[in-house]
Parts: C-alpha cells; sequence; structure tokens
C-alpha cells in the first residue's frame, strides 16, 4: 500500500513552471487560512471536505493524486494526524509538512483518553476555538507560504494583516455576544470535549457529556453522575454537535428537563469559513444560555 501512495505523490511532485503554489491542507479551516493569506497566488486542495472528520481521516492513493503537485502540506498538529510519520514518508523531503499547531500553546492532561483511529491523545487538539491561537496560526500559515513562494512575499503579509484584522473584530464580537450570558449559566455541555480551548477564552466550564470522544457512551454508573453534574452546575441547554448522532444527548435532555441546543461545530466541518463556524456556534451557545 505504502508502494502505491508514493508512486501516486511522485507522479505529479514537480509543479509545472508558473503555476501558482500548490498547498494541500488536511485539516478544512487551514484551507481558509490559506485562502485568504495567500489570495490569488495559491491552489488550495482540501483532502478532508466539507464533510469528512479529521480523527478519522487518512490520505488514500486517490487524495495524494488530488494533491499531486503540492509544495505545502499543512496540518493541524497537536497530535491530531496519527497519519504523520506514514506521509512523512511518503512525501520524503520533496514537498514540506507544516504541524500549524506545532508552536501553539496546548492544554495538556485535557484528553488523556482521547483515543481515535488506534492513535492517542494526550493534549488538546481541538486549538481552533481559540481565536487568538487561529490567529497566531495564521502567522505560521504566512510564513509557510513565504517560504514556498518567496516571491509573493508582500501580498502574503497584506493579505495575512486583513485577515487578522478580521478575527480580531470576530473575537470582540465574540465578547459581546458571551457578556449577554450570566456566569452563572456559564457551563458548556457538549457531545464530548472538543471546546476546551473556547472555554479558557471565555471564562466557561466545560462538561463533555459523552466523555472524550463523541463515540463514546457513558455507562449506567457514569450516566448517573454525569445528570447529579448537570443538575449540581444548574446547566440549562446541552449541545449536540453536527456531526455526531446526538440520541443519548436527547435521552439526557428528556430525563432531566435541560433543553437540547442548536448543534455545535467542533471539529471545523460542516461550515465554508472559520468566521462561519466560529459566528455559527458563538450565537447558538448565546442563544441556548440567555436566561
Amino acid at each position: 500500500m505504502l508502494r502505491l501512495l508514493l508512486a501516486a505523490f511522485l507522479l505529479g511532485l514537480i509543479p509545472a513552471k508558473g503555476e501558482d503554489l500548490k498547498v494541500a491542507v488536511l485539516h478544512p479551516l487551514l484551507g481558509d487560512i490559506v485562502r485568504n493569506v495567500g489570495g490569488n497566488s495559491v491552489k488550495v486542495v482540501d483532502l478532508i471536505g466539507p464533510k469528512g472528520d479529521p480523527h478519522h481521516f487518512e490520505p488514500n492513493t486517490e487524495n495524494l493524486e488530488q494533491a499531486s503537485g503540492a509544495r505545502l502540506y499543512l496540518v493541524a498538529g497537536m497530535g491530531l494526524e496519527g497519519y504523520l510519520p506514514k506521509l512523512h514518508t511518503i512525501v520524503q523531503g520533496k514537498a514540506t509538512i507544516v504541524e500549524v499547531g506545532a508552536t501553539l500553546p496546548a492544554l495538556e492532561g485535557e484528553c488523556e483518553d482521547h483515543d481515535h483511529a488506534g492513535h492517542h491523545h494526550t493534549i488538546d487538539p481541538h486549538w481552533w476555538h481559540s481565536i487568538a491561537l487561529f490567529s497566531r496560526a495564521t502567522a505560521v500559515v504566512t510564513d509557510a507560504l513565504i517560504a514556498a513562494s518567496p516571491e509573493h512575499t508582500e501580498e502574503f503579509r497584506n493579505n495575512s494583516d486583513a485577515y487578522r484584522a478580521r478575527l480580531a473584530e470576530l473575537e470582540k464580537w465574540t465578547r459581546k455576544e458571551i457578556a449577554t450570558i450570566p456566569r452563572k449559566n456559564r457551563h458548556l455541555a457538549t457531545a464530548h470535549a472538543a471546546f476546551n480551548y473556547f472555554c479558557k477564552d471565555y471564562g466557561f466550564t466545560p462538561l463533555p457529556v459523552q466523555g472524550l470522544n463523541r463515540e463514546q457512551m457513558p455507562g449506567p454508573v457514569e450516566l448517573a453522575a454525569l445528570v447529579k453534574s448537570l443538575r449540581e452546575n444548574n446547566v440549562i441547554a446541552i449541545f449536540p454537535e453536527q456531526e455526531s448522532n446526538p440520541k443519548i444527548l436527547q435521552t439526557l435532555t428528556a430525563d432531566t428537563g435541560i433543553k437540547l441546543g442548536t448543534p455545535l461545530i467542533a471539529d471545523g466541518t460542516g461550515g465554508k469559513t472559520y468566521e462561519e463556524v466560529y459566528r455559527h456556534n458563538v450565537a447558538a451557545i448565546a442563544s441556548g444560555l440567555k436566561p
């Protein structure tokens, strides 16, 4: 299998002269950064797509054929992509792989049992739920684009500054929306532990209902403890995720009288842009937790 992947990669490794910089992204929100910073001088290949699952995705021969000619691969990092060693072997130094989250401050110990598709997280990889970290990630991506295509340095820098200014406005809007939620209501009960960075930034207590991954289902003892915790914290809404089955959450809301909130976008798939994803989540949380 590895030989087939390697052959698919090598077929289109070298881009034709004069072509735009081709960038393969392994998280859809990284594609949004590249489009905003790279403008018309880059071609983005989103290998996961709008409905994929970053936790379970592994590139196959077809994916690498799509990425043929890419000089840059961007991954979220922080242990999210368990296939990275294989990808490094396939690329073999002939294209650059950048782990965008590698230099960002991580929340350690939040996801010690967060196990997806055979890979194990010791840190929380959902850093994109912090606008501040996403802005820093934009700077990382900008530097990577400049290194790959230095003739566009000024364009990339200007686009990056403009995009980070928009992120600053998004941050202001978010804080304004959060201010409408009484502090006593700032308990964020979600399907799985994907919103720790958001909770840290805005003073929420995270309560992951399904544990540390969205496939995990609590047993009777855990369920009883969970119901007790929800009641003790006066939780008024539980938020499912667009990507997961809300059956257990529907059961909880029926048993406790807690309302079921608007589904959140946890892993970055399901929205066209980062700003759209973030505004959707904040609006849903504010609506669900206001008096």
